[in-house]
Parts: structure tokens; sequence; C-alpha cells
């Protein structure tokens, strides 16, 4: 087990009561948890954008070369790219939350 040291006011921060009474370790995790979902909300609302925009998945607009189709635009481009950073993110998070619920400490009521 390793110890990490914070500064006194971000002890302060957290025994606030609006992140209850939990031990440091699990108001961490919950915070963490709290993270991981607002990015995942921000990454699946970008690709629900996305794929209504588009009328397609991302996986069939990369098949369907749209970029090439059209001209490879910059909009079309920066598109492509926030898409597949919203698509990876939201891997990304999923998995961190998995990892984070599977080592028993952060618990959904």
């Amino acid at each position: 087990m390793s110890e990490t040291r914070l500064l006194e006011s971000t002890l302060q921060f957290l025994e606030e009561p609006l992140l209850g009474e939990e031990d440091l370790d699990t108001k961490v995790r919950l915070l963490l948890e709290a993270e991981y979902l607002r990015r995942l909300g921000r990454y699946r609302r970008l690709d629900r954008t996305l794929t209504q925009k588009y009328g397609m998945t991302f996986e069939e607009f990369i098949e369907g070369r749209v970029v090439q189709q059209k001209g490879y635009t910059w909009d079309v481009e920066k598109d492509a790219m926030d898409w597949e950073t919203a698509v990876d993110g939201m891997r990304t998070m999923e998995r961190k939350l998995q990892e984070l619920q599977e080592s028993g400490r952060v618990q959904r009521g």
C-alpha cells in the first residue's frame, strides 16, 4: 500500500458534507467515477450528434470513405477526428469505469 500526501486545502474540500461521510479513498474513487461518467456522456453526445448528421455509425463512416467522398473538406476532416476521439473515449471511459468497479470500492446505489 502506498501513501500519498495531499495539500491541507485539498483535504478540507474532501471533508465537505457534499461528498458524504465516506473515507478519503472512497471519496476519491467516487469523484473519479463521476468524472469518467461525465466524460462518457460527453463522448456519447458527440457520437450521437455525428451519427445523426451523417446518418451512419462511425464504422460505416470510415468504411464508406466519407471524408474522401466529401473532398477532404475541413469540416468533414474535423468531424472524422472528433468522432474518432469520441469513439475511442467511450471505450476508454467504459474500461476505466469497469476497472474502478471491479476494484471493489465504488458501489452503485
